[in-house]
């Protein structure tokens, strides 16, 4: 069954830098829309960043110009990579897959979800 797994989360300092990592199983990157998503405490789940099939990404406002979303392809990963990271960064940040088309920020039109990784910015 298609399996996401997210790693590269952890405590880092404001202004500090993450990479997150997810390796997908039984379902392939390269067609497919994937995206990142994150929760905070108390807050809803928002979409942070997302590439298409064809390499065209999308990205929430707030992290524009900071988080860099990849994939490679030929190991079925997908990166996000965050830069300038920021105390209200901190949040579950979760890989999800096989978003319907457009592929966008919202959640629900995505079929395949990870556990989840932790990003603590204090």
């Amino acid at each position: 069954h298609v399996q996401l797994v997210e790693s590269g989360g952890g405590s880092v300092p404001p202004g500090g830098s993450l990479t997150l990592s997810c390796v997908g199983s039984f379902l392939t990157f390269n067609n497919n829309c994937v995206g990142w998503f994150r929760q905070a405490p108390g807050k809803e789940r928002e979409g942070v960043a997302a590439i298409d099939s064809d390499g065209s990404t999308n990205y929430a406002d707030s992290v524009k110009g900071r988080f860099t979303i990849s994939k490679d392809n030929a190991k079925n990963t997908l990166y996000l990579q965050m830069n300038s990271l920021k105390p209200e960064n901190t949040a579950m940040y979760y890989c999800a897959a096989r978003g319907m088309w457009p592929c966008s920020l919202v959640g629900h039109r995505y079929g395949y979800w990870g556990q989840g990784t932790q990003v603590t910015v204090s």
